[in-house]
């Protein structure tokens, strides 16, 4: 994992310094908003891999900061959006951004940025670059959508979750790859490529961060254990959960979620036999599966440094614990 850090490193410097400096711009009544949650850290893996697969491919220009940023901004203002919707009440270890600054300020905040995003797509004059960013905006809200759905009646439908997690995580990182490699080429088989990494990764990265909100304490996650599923969400670690009870049981637990009538005292419970039975590792062995075809499409592209650092990328999104 070592190029990887040493390339996060090197380039995540500019990454923040190029966010810091479009939210300066921004209005004050959304400024403060936007700043909280776009420049509190984050992992930075959406521009990251922007940056990764447009160089795996010979762009070797600056210019390659404002589109892998554009990506940043789209995941940050679905941040802002999903908080207010959940009611959250942490982000990444911090109040969130609605407690602190009001709903009203957040909402436009968040619409700030997927319009600056946009902009800033659409000031390279290309327009595959619009079509992408504007595919993963639609796949993101189609997700949030079916997860708001299924979340006021909850059913134990692993193709509904797929649906779900493709739609509100793996779709954007699957943006972010492609816009890396159109930016670079005009060659829809190598874009359909780093598409295919993408969405790999993002459904893997989804999976694992289901089976953490089980396993890994507020303090390291920055929001409570079993937090998904006190907000009522179906993910793979409670739909297996619920597959591993007789008929009635399950049925009785649907029946209190749907109703939202869950106890902490349940709730605790339901996490600690997730815990016991192993369903949180289960459900990593789930996203390995699509590491190791994510891991596949890297093959057919030129060797070269960051062609490495896209695999340990994957392997990293695999075993990180927080």
């Amino acid at each position: 994992m070592n190029e990887l850090r040493a390339y996060f490193m090197r380039e995540i410097p500019g990454i923040d310094a190029f966010l810091a400096a479009e939210v300066d711009k921004l209005d004050g009544l959304v400024r403060e908003v936007a700043r909280h949650v776009l420049l509190s850290g984050g992992k930075r893996i959406r521009p990251m891999l922007t940056i990764l697969f447009a160089r795996a491919l010979g762009h070797s220009g600056a210019d390659v900061l404002p589109i892998a940023c554009a990506l940043e901004m789209l995941h940050t203002a679905t941040l802002l959006h999903d908080d207010v919707l959940d009611q959250a009440l942490t982000r990444r270890g911090r109040t969130s951004a609605h407690v602190s600054f009001g709903v009203t300020e957040t909402i436009l905040a968040g619409d700030v940025l997927l319009a600056l995003a946009n902009r800033l797509g659409a000031d390279y004059g290309l327009p595959r670059l619009n079509a992408l960013l504007a595919r993963g905006i639609m796949a993101t809200a189609d997700g949030e959508i079916r997860e708001l759905a299924n979340t006021k009646s909850p059913t134990a439908d692993r193709g509904a979750y797929m649906d779900i997690i493709i739609g509100k995580t793996a779709v954007l990182i699957e943006t972010a790859c492609r816009c890396g490699a159109a930016l670079a080429v005009n060659d829809r088989g190598l874009e359909g490529l780093a598409g295919g990494f993408g969405l790999n990764l993002g459904i893997a990265f989804q999976l694992v961060d289901d089976a953490l909100d089980y396993t890994v304490s507020e303090d390291e996650m920055g929001k409570p254990a079993g937090g998904d599923l006190r907000e009522g969400k179906m993910t793979l670690p409670l739909i297996l959960h619920l597959e591993s009870l007789p008929a009635p049981e399950a049925a009785e637990l649907l029946s209190a979620l749907r109703e939202k009538r869950l106890t902490v005292e349940q709730a605790e419970g339901i996490v600690r036999d997730v815990r016991e039975k192993g369903l949180a590792e289960a459900t990593r062995e789930a996203a390995a599966g699509y590491i190791i075809v994510a891991l596949k499409e890297l093959e057919t592209l030129p060797a070269s440094p960051e062609r490495g650092v896209l695999a340990q990328a994957a392997e990293y999104v695999l075993t990180r614990r927080k």
